[in-house]
Formats: structure tokens, C-alpha cells, sequence
């Protein structure tokens, strides 16, 4: 402290803070946030209330509507939400996965990934993945082989079933856990899946270690080293916590409280509809009776709902039935719904994604603007899938050629997607149309921007080849040939006194187009003569004859 400082503290008698040691305990341990995401995701209602009455230590969680004893019965409602939201989610993302591609130059090794691919059923393996991920926080896949399976066995173990080592940032291990029940106890195995080995270890309830043979599901397994220098897995990470370091978050974890709030408000509305109900007050002397024994007939909700009351006893009393109804704010629960349930999903969908209007007066540009989380989110997923899935193909098929004791070749698998919320064919061909009129676009960039992954590059490329022949585009590949075109149609249009003139030079080079696409089956035979008739003007008795001596 310096002198102005001790002047400041002398002339206004300040007194220095002093350090305080704040102690913060966690709501949750690890395990719990996950059964926590878990529930959530299922939406039990029964399995909400028990959980939330359990883990409530603090007074904010005891007053939480899930965690609350009521004194009388109430229906405790959950929305669905957070399942909805998810599947949604995998849906979108699901819908526009188009599989995945290799570089040119690999095709033994795209025609074994195919075979792996449709072993595992591995969209859906995919799919899971991304499920689990955003419900609970992450996962891993795992890689495995069997004596009695062909190709490698691909799978994905939830966050509760997986656990990462890692040293200074770095993966070093996998472990991953399966339970097992035999006469009436509970068995865990663990594996190990590190850089070059796999190690196996099985547990019993108490933690003691027990011999693998015990199970007869792991009764075969073995300690194992294999040549490659990777794991045997890899973890799948969509969004990173800050709560425990190299591990997910789950897409609703910071959202019970909303969520809670806003299962409340369903339930109260439905309470205030039950309690809401039409009540006809109906004196003893009115009451419907039986015609036979003349008891009154008991209350029928459907058509014979009532309350019985004692007769009129006064002096101008009058026996009559009298119907009450309370009013139901009804304008005011909508309101708290719709304010809720836009606080739950901010930052994680837009509503319109899940055909919800919160607001009827927004404009189609309102619509899409608010289309802009939905795509954030659904980037997120992409992003975390095109740097783990080709990475796992490349290690499955590894895995493939070791078990097989050989050497992989160098590969780059790329993931494909197609275009989410994007304009209907027509709306893209007639902006594409202007773009190209205008000169700024080529043909194949028009082809592309078109067909996009939904055609492989091969299609694309005679596409475009079939796009410049028709709009006699040249490409000068084969000047020689050319002129002997040239030569042999002008002598033979000469010959039948067509009176065509000269084949310019655009001709030309769509003329040798055609012909390449017909040698490369691109173009059927009777297609190349209908366009070179057609677009060109010759002869068609000219064009079968120069097709057939020049294939």
C-alpha cells in the first residue's frame, strides 16, 4: 500500500476487505448430471419426480415444482420437449447425410468401407451417436473384431458407459464399461483401448477384480497388442463443458430450471381446467330416482353429473337447480406457456423448426431469421461429425488390413451433406438461370451448384461435357481429328448437294465432344446422331456414318 493509499484510509477511516475462502459445492457429481440429461430426454414424469426428490439438498431445489411434496394429490405434467427438440436434431441431420466418398484411386478400399458400412448398419450406429450425444454429453465408437464376424464391429458406448485418460491435452486411452448379470449380481467389464493394445479387467459389485473366465461372454477375451499406432476408438464431443475438462455437455444442461418452470405452468393449467368444471347444484326432491324402487340414481359423469343439496325450507325458498362455472384465465396460461417455452428453447432451436408460431404477426423474414439458431446448432453437429467419422473409417479399415496382416494405403474419406432449409429445385434453377445469362457463372458451376452431392462428380462432369456439346462450346483437344471431321461432312454434305456451309469452329469442338462421350459411354449412340442432327445440322445418314468409323 502506498502513502496515498494509508492518506485515503486515515482521512475516511476505510477498512481493507479482508480475504474471504468461498466454499461452492456442486449441485451435481458427474454421474448424476448425467442420469439428470437422461431423464430429461426419456420424459418420464414418474422418473422426473423421483430424481428431483432425491438429489434435492438446497433450498432453490426443494422448491423446484419436481422436487415439491404438495399437502393434497396433484398431475404433475411433462412437456416433451427436450426429446422432441433432440430427435428433431437427428432427424434434420440424419436426412441430409449422403454417406461417405473417397479420393480417386481408392476404390478397393471404398468398396471394403461399403461392405463395413452395411455390416454394422452404420447410419444408424451414426444416428445414435448423435442421440446420445446431445441427451446426455458425449460418447465414444468403438472398433472390435470377432473370429465369427467378416468385417470389423463398430459401436457407440453412452457418457456414462466411457471414460477418457488423457495427458497434457492429449488421448491417450478409451476405456469403455459393460454390465453384466449372472444369478442375481452385477459384473463389470472394462476394456481398455490405448494406442496398440486393448486390455480387458472384470469387476463384481464390491470392486474386486475377478477372472475373465467367470462370464461366459468374456471367458474368451485376451489381453491384445496390434501394429498401428492409433486407438482403436475415438470419443464424439458436439459441445464441450466447462464443468469437467474434456468431457460434453448436453444440448438441455443448463436448462432444468426453465424446464421445470415450464412443466409447472402445463400442470396448473390442467388443474385449473379439472377444477373448472360446470357444477349443477341440484335439491334432494329433483334428483332423477329409479321408476322401479324409487332410490335417487347415483351421479353419472357423463350425463348425470351432479351435486345434491338440501330441500328449501324457507318461507319463499323455491326448489331449483342452480349451475356454476368459475372462469378459467385461459388468455393468461397461454401467455406463461408461450413465455416459457421460448425461454427453453433460446439458443438451442428456433420454434418454427418444430412448426411452432409463438407469435402470429412474424413476417417470412421473421421466420427466417429465426431459422438462424436451428442452423448454428445443426453446424455444431455437423462439424464435430466431419472431424470424427472420417477419422473412424480410416481406423476401421486399419483395422480391417491388420487383422488381414496388411499395410492400408493413404485414403482421405470425406463426409458428404446435403443443404438443410435450402430453396426448392425450381427457385434454385431460376436464380442459378439469371446468374448465368448474367455471365458470371460456368457451366460447371451451374452443374454443381445444382445437383450439389445429390450426383457424383463423374455424372456431373459428362453432364457438363452434354451441356457444351448442345450449346456448341469449343474445347480444341484434338485439332487432327477435327479436320478429318471437317473434311469427311463437308465431302459428304458436298456429295448430297446439301448446300450447308462450312462447319465453324464451336462446331467442331462439340462435334469431338460427342464423340468422346460416345467412347466413353456417356452418350448412347442414337443420342450423339439425334444431337449432332439436331444441333449441328447435318445429315443424319452423314452423322451415322462419321459415329460409326470413329468408334
Amino acid at each position: 500500500m502506498n502513502w496515498v493509499q494509508n492518506l485515503v484510509v486515515k482521512l475516511f477511516h476505510i477498512t481493507p476487505a479482508a480475504e474471504k475462502q468461498i466454499n461452492i459445492h456442486q449441485a451435481y457429481t458427474f454421474q448424476e448430471n448425467i442420469q439428470k440429461n437422461k431423464i430429461w430426454y426419456n420424459g418420464e414424469p414418474a422418473e422426473l419426480e423421483q430424481f428431483f426428490k432425491k438429489i434435492a439438498r438446497w433450498d432453490c431445489e426443494r422448491t423446484r415444482f419436481w422436487a415439491a411434496i404438495p399437502h393434497g394429490k396433484i398431475r404433475k405434467i411433462h412437456s416433451g420437449i427436450v426429446s422432441m427438440v433432440i430427435d428433431r436434431y437427428k432427424d434434420i441431420v440424419m436426412a441430409d447425410y449422403n454417406g461417405i466418398s473417397f479420393d480417386k484411386g481408392s476404390e478397393e478400399l471404398e468398396q471394403i468401407w461399403k461392405e463395413i458400412e452395411k455390416d454394422n448398419h452404420f447410419s444408424e450406429v451414426v444416428s445414435t451417436a448423435v442421440q446420445k450425444a446431445l441427451s446426455e454429453g458425449d460418447g465414444a465408437f468403438k472398433i472390435s473384431t470377432d473370429p465369427e464376424m467378416q468385417f470389423p464391429v463398430i459401436e457407440f458406448y453412452s457418457m456414462e458407459n466411457v471414460c477418457f485418460r488423457r495427458r497434457y491435452g492429449h488421448l491417450k486411452e478409451i476405456i469403455f464399461y459393460t454390465d453384466y448379470e449372472q444369478n442375481g449380481k452385477t459384473y463389470r467389464l472394462e476394456e481398455t483401448y490405448g494406442i496398440g493394445y486393448i486390455k480387458f479387467k472384470l469387476f463384481d459389485e464390491t470392486g474386486k477384480e475377478r477372472l475373465l473366465n467367470l462370464l461366459p461372454e468374456t471367458e474368451k477375451l485376451e489381453d491384445t497388442e496390434f501394429d498401428g499406432d492409433f486407438i482403436m476408438g475415438i470419443p464424439f464431443i458436439i459441445f464441450h463443458s466447462t464443468r469437467w475438462q474434456g468431457r460434453g455437455k448436453a444440448l438441455f444442461d443448463t436448462k432444468t430450471d426453465v424446464l421445470d418452470a415450464l412443466d409447472e405452468t402445463i400442470s396448473q393449467w390442467l388443474d385449473a381446467i379439472r377444477l373448472g368444471r360446470i357444477k349443477r347444484y341440484i335439491p334432494n326432491n329433483l334428483i332423477p330416482r329409479d321408476e322401479t324402487t324409487g332410490e335417487l340414481l347415483p351421479p353419472n359423469p357423463f350425463d348425470n353429473d351432479f351435486i345434491s343439496i338440501e330441500d328449501a325450507v324457507s318461507e319463499d325458498g323455491s326448489a331449483k337447480i342452480d349451475v356454476s362455472q368459475p372462469a378459467i384465465a385461459y388468455e393468461a396460461y397461454v401467455n406463461s406457456y408461450c413465455s416459457f417455452l421460448d425461454m427453453v428453447l433460446q439458443g438451442i432451436i428456433s420454434p418454427a423448426t418444430l412448426g411452432i408460431d409463438l407469435k402470429k404477426t412474424d413476417n417470412a423474414e421473421a421466420q427466417r431469421e429465426k431459422e438462424k439458431i436451428t442452423l448454428h446448432v445443426r453446424g455444431k453437429i455437423i462439424e464435430a461429425l466431419n472431424t470424427v467419422l472420417p477419422e473412424l473409417v480410416i481406423r476401421a479399415l486399419s483395422v480391417y488390413y491388420v487383422a488381414a496382416g496388411k499395410n492400408i494405403e493413404h485414403c482421405e474419406p470425406v463426409l458428404k451433406f446435403g443443404e438443410y432449409a435450402s430453396p426448392d429445385f425450381d427457385s434454385t434453377v431460376e436464380t442459378i438461370s439469371k446468374s448465368k445469362q448474367s455471365g458470371i457463372m460456368s457451366i460447371e458451376t451451374v452443374v454443381d451448384e445444382l445437383y450439389g452431392d445429390s450426383k457424383d462428380e463423374e455424372w456431373k462432369a459428362g453432364e457438363v461435357l452434354r451441356l457444351k456439346a448442345e450449346q456448341g462450346i469449343v474445347e480444341m483437344e484434338e485439332p487432327q481429328a477435327a479436320d478429318d471431321a471437317v473434311d469427311f461432312i463437308e465431302d459428304d454434305m458436298d456429295e448430297k448437294k446439301s448446300g450447308s456451309s462450312m462447319l465453324n469452329g464451336a462446331q467442331v469442338g462439340s462435334l469431338m465432344n460427342i464423340i468422346k462421350m460416345v467412347k466413353t459411354s456417356q452418350l448412347t449412340r442414337s443420342e450423339a446422331i439425334n444431337i449432332v442432327t439436331a444441333t449441328l445440322g447435318v445429315p443424319k445418314e452423314s452423322a451415322e456414318t462419321f459415329i460409326e468409323e470413329n468408334l
